[in-house]
């Protein structure tokens, strides 16, 4: 399944799913559990490309490629998501860069189109979903030259990624999608829902089906 040539006619945005985390508390890799009848990173690239002109993985596990999909390594391994975002970016063509963790089995096609249009209409460098708590930030949209910010912090060792979007927000640089707004697209709030843990896995399971993990 190659998705290096998906997405809309028009569309100029680039997507890059992160799949480079250890799974810890899953205790087996997130990205192939399967949800509704696929592994969990197809369903998220199947749902990146409808809204980009390619879409790549970010990643180094074989198991990734076996699927077609189209991969390039983390160039930070073990420096999590914030790694992920500035590879992405470093590796975009695009203006605009969407950004997904692999992880988000309750992310909609019609969330995803409102988020790439937000973006292209925005004056800023980034647009990120406020969630109940805290941003959004592996759900969001980037311009290219985010990169230099992502990659600093990165090489200085500061891998919170909250702390890189605040630090965005603080120079004015980020759009913020309120709840009241993405809500629109899932009143029960699950949009970022993602699968950490195995009890996660089983409430997305018996929600949306699957069950069968890749072996």
């Amino acid at each position: 399944m190659s998705a290096g040539s998906g997405g809309n006619a028009g569309d100029a945005n680039a997507a890059f799913v992160l799949a480079g985390g250890k799974s810890s508390r899953m205790g087996r890799d997130k990205a192939l559990l399967d949800v509704g009848g696929e592994p969990v990173i197809v369903r998220t690239v199947r749902l990146a490309a409808s809204v980009a002109s390619s879409v790549k993985v970010v990643g180094g596990a074989d198991a990734l490629r076996e699927l077609r999909l189209d991969v390039i390594g983390d160039r930070w391994p073990g420096a999590g998501p914030l790694g992920g975002i500035a590879t992405a970016l470093g590796a975009s063509d695009s203006e605009w860069n969407l950004v997904l963790a692999c992880d988000l089995p309750f992310v909609t096609r019609e969330w995803l189109e409102y988020l790439a249009a937000r973006a292209r209409k925005s004056a800023k460098d980034a647009v990120v979903p406020s969630g109940e708590h805290d941003a959004e930030p592996l759900c969001a949209m980037y311009r290219k030259r985010c990169e230099l910010e992502a990659r600093e912090a990165v090489e200085r060792g500061e891998l919170k990624v909250q702390k890189f979007i605040a630090a965005l927000a603080e120079n004015g640089r980020v759009e913020t999608v309120e709840p009241a707004e993405w809500k629109r697209f899932d009143s029960s709030g699950r949009l970022f829902k993602n699968m950490n843990a195995p009890r996660d896995y089983e409430e997305t399971v018996a929600e949306l089906g699957g069950g069968r993990a890749k072996p």
